[in-house]
């Protein structure tokens, strides 16, 4: 197998790491794609995301969907992880809180595109199901406004 060089900046694959008490964007950690010429898919389904109601402070329970095509870089799993557990003392909307979670995603990763969905479960008789996306450059950028069009909302 081959030895990667890059690997070395990871502070938290590997060891034993504290789960975050807040929401920290800090702890995201990224690594280079061996592959950045190559349009591929990467998703992560977190089926228990959690965070707070920012009024009421009652938890906010979710599954969910982060899908990337990446560039130069991919989010590091073990930091991922860490960073969506932080969210669970953490009180923002449903909308607010996939915005956010896209936004520190982009900022590390810089993805040819990226989607953020949350299917949040039913609170009050109702669902929120927010979703957020976009692209670099035109190809991406067309695949986002594509995206958007055909997104139902609906869960399925």
């Amino acid at each position: 197998m081959k030895k990667r060089n890059d690997l070395e900046s990871l502070e938290l694959l590997g060891k034993t790491a504290r789960v975050p008490a807040q929401y920290d964007s800090s702890i995201l950690e990224a690594f280079s794609n061996a592959h950045p010429d190559r349009d591929y898919w990467v998703v992560f389904t977190a089926p228990e995301f959690t965070t707070l109601c920012p009024k009421t402070g009652q938890p906010d329970f979710a599954t969910l969907t982060i899908r990337y095509i990446p560039s130069k870089k991919l989010v590091e799993s073990k930091s991922l992880k860490l960073y969506l557990f932080g969210f669970r003392n953490h009180g923002d909307f449903h909308e607010d809180v996939i915005n956010v979670i896209y936004n520190d995603l982009f900022k590390l990763l810089k993805p040819k595109y990226m989607e953020v969905y949350g299917a949040f479960a039913a609170r009050g008789g109702i669902s929120i199901d927010p979703f957020v996306n976009g692209g670099t450059g035109a190809k991406y950028r067309a695949l986002a406004e594509k995206r958007f069009a055909e997104w139902s909302g609906v869960r399925g």
